[in-house]
Order: structure tokens, then sequence, then C-alpha cells
């Protein structure tokens, strides 16, 4: 089933993420090729500054995705003020194979 992690970003810790991107970037990638990653991306701010992210996972169940969650880099480096974690079902022009 699908889990979207809805996060959003501590105010003024934009440095944390672009110093931690390339980590965060390797876990989707790995996430990626194990068939859990549906999609992802950063929200932005009225400046077009990335201050949150949507990433979409394929997890057994709720523990299963918060587990990912909790394995992300950004996660791990502090950057969330907040993580919402939802079952997601993907209902129009959902790419066939997923």
């Amino acid at each position: 089933m699908l889990f979207a992690l809805i996060c959003k970003d501590k105010p003024g810790n934009l440095q944390v993420r672009l110093d931690t991107r390339p980590e965060h970037i390797a876990f989707l990638e790995g996430l990626n090729g194990d068939k859990k990653l549906a999609f992802a991306g950063p929200f932005l701010d009225a400046d077009g500054k990335p201050n949150g992210s949507l990433v979409v996972v394929e997890a057994p169940d709720l523990a299963a995705a918060k587990a990912l969650s909790a394995a992300d880099p950004y996660t791990k480096a502090g950057l969330f003020e907040s993580v919402e974690i939802r079952q997601w079902n993907w209902s129009f022009n959902k790419p066939a194979g997923i």
C-alpha cells in the first residue's frame, strides 16, 4: 500500500536541507531501486526555496512507512518540524506498473 510522508521543515533550516541533500537523494535512489518509492519532491515557499517534502512510498503497513521515514537522512539531520504519514490511494494518472 502507498503512504504519503508529508514533511514540513523547521524554519531557518534551509542550510541543513542543502547540506544533507546528497545523502537524501542517495536514500531516495535506494528506495527507488528497491521499488519502494512512488514519487517524491520538495514543497516550495513563496520565493521558490524548498521548505518541506512530499514522499510517497510503498510499504506493507504504517509501521514500515514510519521506519522508512525515520531512515531518511533529512529526518536523521533533524530537518523536519513535523512529519505526517498517511495511507494514500493513487486514483488518477497512475503510471502502469505501480
